[in-house]
């Protein structure tokens, strides 16, 4: 009697690691596969702007030579935003430890260049993530700034530099609420808006200055 119960142990322990082991391959094969699904989608949105950028620089940006990469990376991009969004609608946002640092710089990237309205969809999702510590606020800060200016509003967070042909220099796109900008930067984990932009774009942010900005830019 005795053995027969060792036995049923013995064969217990073993079923129950062969379960263990069966879930930590299937846990760490989709981690790699979403990884690797994710490389493919860098490469190819990437590719074809590095080839069409150095081709602008030899041949001009209308030229037919830079208009084949781009035509390509128009192609690439509609089966990639595709791909972004069955991920996020599946996992919601992935875990660092699915996609790594670079999965993140991927989905950011790709979602960066979709339409307005797809852009906007996913923004609660990366405030969400960026609170749960799963993405770094810089993405979320470009993504959320880059929004307001093509809709021609006020930014939130002062990511957002443009060229003033009228004073030929760049600037700030104007910031909403700009006393209070360090306030909702700290927030989010971001460093002081005076330390990005210098550190950044070697810019001295001038408090003065930019509440005057926001107000003639709120008056026009």
């Amino acid at each position: 009697m005795r053995f027969i119960f060792t036995l049923f142990l013995l064969i217990t322990i073993s079923c129950t690691n062969k379960n263990k082991s069966k879930k930590t391959i299937t846990s760490i094969d989709r981690t790699e596969n979403l990884i690797a699904v994710l490389d493919t989608i860098w490469e190819k949105e990437q590719t074809p702007i590095r080839l069409r950028d150095s081709l602008i620089n030899i041949y001009g940006a209308e030229s037919k030579e830079a208009e084949v990469y781009q035509k390509e990376y128009r192609k690439n991009h509609t089966l990639n935003i595709k791909k972004i969004k069955k991920i996020l609608d599946k996992y919601d946002w992935p875990e660092l430890t699915q996609i790594g640092e670079q999965g993140n710089r991927t989905i950011c990237n790709v979602l960066q260049h979709a339409d307005q309205k797809t852009r906007e969809h996913y923004i609660p999702l990366m405030k969400q993530a960026v609170l749960d510590k799963k993405l770094d606020p810089r993405f979320l800060v470009r993504a959320e700034d880059r929004i307001a200016t093509d809709k021609g509003e006020l930014q939130i967070y002062g990511g957002q530099m443009k060229y003033y042909p009228e004073t030929k220099s760049f600037n700030v796109w104007p910031v909403y609420d700009p006393i209070n900008i360090d306030k909702r930067r700290a927030e989010i984990g971001l460093e002081p808006i005076a330390e990005f932009l210098k550190n950044r774009f070697d810019f001295e942010w001038n408090i003065e200055e930019q509440i005057k900005r926001t107000e003639e830019f709120e008056n026009k």
